[in-house]
């Protein structure tokens, strides 16, 4: 089985490119069991909790598809649906690897275990994710950044702490 999980992602003028992650899921498990432990390979979950899966967007960073700090790259079924506006806002600039959704949403699994994953995800997380990519885009900074940064290693620290 391949280690790597590779997505087709949008960039900056629209560009595709293919986003990098360590393999967490089992190829061609059930959606519908969502957060079940059949799901994952053997190291998933951990990869998951400790954000490990993120490091090979690292060969992203190099290959400049993303930046270190921006919003989170669209899948292109995210992609068609975005409003032109938004489409257009997002192509000026180069995604990233953390934004403020990386932090609000750090432990998104269990936001989704509430209910019925897919509503709650199109619903509930995916207006507040595009809020916070906007948000991002029209006030980022240095202290932006540096706070993002911060806030993250803080998550990290803090999950490879607890028990499950």
């Amino acid at each position: 089985m391949n280690i790597f999980y590779r997505s087709k992602r949008v960039g900056k003028n629209g560009k595709f490119f293919n986003l990098y992650k360590f393999r967490t899921l089992k190829l061609n498990s059930d959606e519908n069991q969502f957060a079940s432990p059949e799901r994952y390979v053997k190291f998933g979950r951990i990869l998951r909790k400790t954000k490990i899966d993120e490091l090979p967007q690292i060969w992203n960073f190099i290959k400049r598809d993303i930046n270190f700090f921006g919003y989170r790259p669209e899948e292109q079924r995210t992609w068609d649906i975005l409003p032109n506006n938004v489409k257009d806002l997002l192509s000026k600039h180069r995604p990233g690897i953390i934004d403020l959704s990386s932090l609000h949403f750090f432990d998104e699994e269990k936001i989704l275990q509430l209910g019925h994953p897919h509503e709650i995800y199109w619903k509930v997380i995916r207006p507040m994710k595009l809020a916070f990519q906007m948000f991002y885009i029209q006030n980022r900074c240095f202290l932006l950044n540096l706070a993002i940064i911060w806030i993250y290693l803080k998550k990290v620290i803090k999950s490879l702490c607890q028990k499950e």
